[in-house]
């Protein structure tokens, strides 16, 4: 129960208070974990374990393409060409029982993350526009 888990309480507390790029990052932060968690898991022939975290990568890139604008320009239809392109490896790793295509996916979400990191520390992003993220800079 989450009332008896302080550290469940505390999670809580983070996704509750925190801003939208923040959100974001943790997003990052748990896809990139989730991929690598799998990657591994394929390596060392622990294929129930990289099956889950496999699956929970991919709704974590799930979550990061609904979070998109697309009506707010190039960067976020080209975003969106990237997650998917990162669900369809971590599909594939998770068929194939492969390791490189889940690890792909952690060096391109980790690119991503570092530079949304960025954006947000130079405090470049933008409002919400439309219900989703403004990577469109306007």
């Amino acid at each position: 129960m989450l009332g008896e888990n302080p550290y469940a309480r505390y999670q809580e507390t983070q996704v509750n208070t925190a801003s939208l790029g923040q959100l974001l990052l943790m997003l990052y932060d748990a896809a990139i974990r989730l991929a690598r968690d799998g990657s591994e898991a394929l390596k060392a022939g622990r294929t129930e374990e990289a099956h889950r975290a496999l699956l929970k990568a991919q709704d974590m890139v799930a979550e990061l393409t609904s979070s998109l604008d697309l009506d707010a320009g190039s960067v976020a239809l080209n975003l969106y060409r990237l997650y998917d392109y990162m669900s369809r490896r971590l599909i594939e790793a998770n068929i194939k029982r492969d390791p490189q295509p889940a690890a792909e996916v952690v060096t391109l979400l980790s690119g991503l993350r570092e530079a949304w990191a960025e954006v947000m520390h130079q405090g470049v992003a933008g409002p919400v526009a439309g219900g989703g993220l403004n990577v469109g800079g306007r």
